[in-house]
């Protein structure tokens, strides 16, 4: 089949995906397709084992009730059941791409990808030079969408896009914030993530006073907390993963590292990280892919209501944004082959391409380049108050007010 690009897929598909109405049971009559086997590998032990346990657990909701609650779902005409295909790369990227070249050998076509750019970089130039689709939830680095490639898609926009509500909030704040400085990882998710947002500060007139850059794996964070406590800034924004934020926060706190203001990019909207930190949690500001306080129609479960209620009746694993992302990378690939009426590869890829819907996650279109539409997709923000978080911004879906400045690490107990 010729390759068609995504601009030119929009064309031919758009009309199908648009709207498309909720899914049916699979009726008796149809005739049986057999199993959809989605592969892929995520970090269900290693560094990212709390983030890759939680979106695993979305991708197993989301088969589980298609097969169980449905009954599998009717595609051009014949019936299928779903199947999930993932295995452990133990956060480990030479360990993720053996696995995902092996399952390309055994046939699989349909990939979900795993977590971090680290790992989903490389995993996705296998799949694509294959023809295989992947859809993930757990990278946003730009390099992922500005390969050219057309077989990735991913449910955030890419890193760069990525500040735009962030700095819109920055705006509004009173007494407005002089101040910025940064901490990065040597990776290139953080690296993007902290030029956009030392960039976007700038427009604004905010001072960006340091962009610190620690380790990939961050241990000891002390050289940049001292920078830090030198010359204060209002605002301190880290673009690191879960796991890195945890460490950076406990060691502020230990270093009595205070600031009027602490953004960590992931990380908060865990509740392990809160649980973890307790009360020191109170005033963290973070980025809200996703928030429960927020209601979508969906075509799979019907709503965001629906889907929370039907998780926590079927899981013991407290619900986390990414979770809910997994569990609409499933529902937007059974869309994607409705609107197709094929299990095609190429087909697939061309009905993901034009693709807009919204799913208990929120609005899932992508950019020509595979990434979230950085308007529909871009995130919320959120903050830390009474063990909970509140949405801050924007004022259309505020669920809190913005507490700034917020009080020192000894004030919160």
């Amino acid at each position: 089949m010729t390759k068609i690009s995504r601009r030119t897929a929009l064309g031919l598909f758009g009309a199908s995906v648009v709207g498309s109405t909720a899914l049916r049971f699979a009726p008796a009559r149809a005739q049986d397709g057999g199993v959809i086997r989605f592969g892929g590998s995520l970090g269900m032990s290693g560094r990212y084992a709390e983030t890759g346990l939680n979106i695993r657990h979305g991708y197993e909701t989301a088969i589980k009730y298609l097969n169980e609650e449905m009954g599998g779902v009717e595609i051009g005409g014949k019936a299928y059941r779903f199947e999930l295909g993932i295995v452990d790369d133990a956060s480990d990227p030479a360990r993720a791409t053996t696995l995902i070249q092996r399952q390309v050998d055994e046939g699989v076509d349909f990939f979900l990808g795993s977590y971090g750019s680290n790992v989903v970089l490389p995993c996705a130039g296998i799949t694509e030079a294959a023809g295989k689709i992947m859809v993930q939830v757990g990278a946003s680095a730009d390099q992922i969408f500005t390969q050219g490639y057309d077989y990735i898609f991913g449910l955030f926009p890419r890193a760069s896009r990525a500040w735009v509500t962030s700095i819109e909030l920055f705006k509004t704040i009173e007494p407005k914030p002089k101040s910025v400085s940064i901490i990065a990882t040597n990776g290139a998710f953080s690296k993007l993530n902290a030029e956009a947002a030392a960039a976007g500060c700038k427009e604004i007139g905010i001072e960006v006073l340091d962009v610190l850059e620690l380790p990939e794996q961050v241990t000891d964070a002390s050289s940049a907390l001292a920078t830090i406590r030198s010359r204060t800034p209002d605002i301190l924004i880290t673009t690191t993963v879960d796991q890195n934020s945890l460490v950076i926060v406990r060691q502020m706190i230990a270093t009595e590292t205070n600031v009027p203001l602490l953004y960590q990019f992931l990380g908060p909207q865990l509740p392990a990280y809160r649980e973890s930190l307790g009360a020191k949690a109170t005033g963290v500001i973070m980025q809200l892919p996703w928030d429960a306080s927020l209601d979508f129609s969906d075509p799979v479960f019907g709503d965001t209501e629906s889907y929370i209620s039907y998780y926590n009746e079927t899981n013991k694993r407290p619900l986390s944004y990414h979770t809910v992302g997994a569990s609409a990378c499933i529902t937007t690939y059974v869309e994607a082959m409705r609107a197709a009426g094929s299990i095609d590869p190429a087909a697939v890829r061309d009905a993901l391409d034009a693709i807009d819907i919204t799913t208990a996650f929120g609005p899932v279109k992508f950019t020509e380049d595979g990434d979230g539409d950085p308007i529909l997709m871009g995130a919320k923000i959120g903050q830390v108050q009474d063990g909970k978080i509140k949405v801050i911004f924007p004022t259309d879906f505020k669920t809190g007010e913005l507490v700034y400045p917020t009080p020192t690490w000894a004030q919160k107990g």
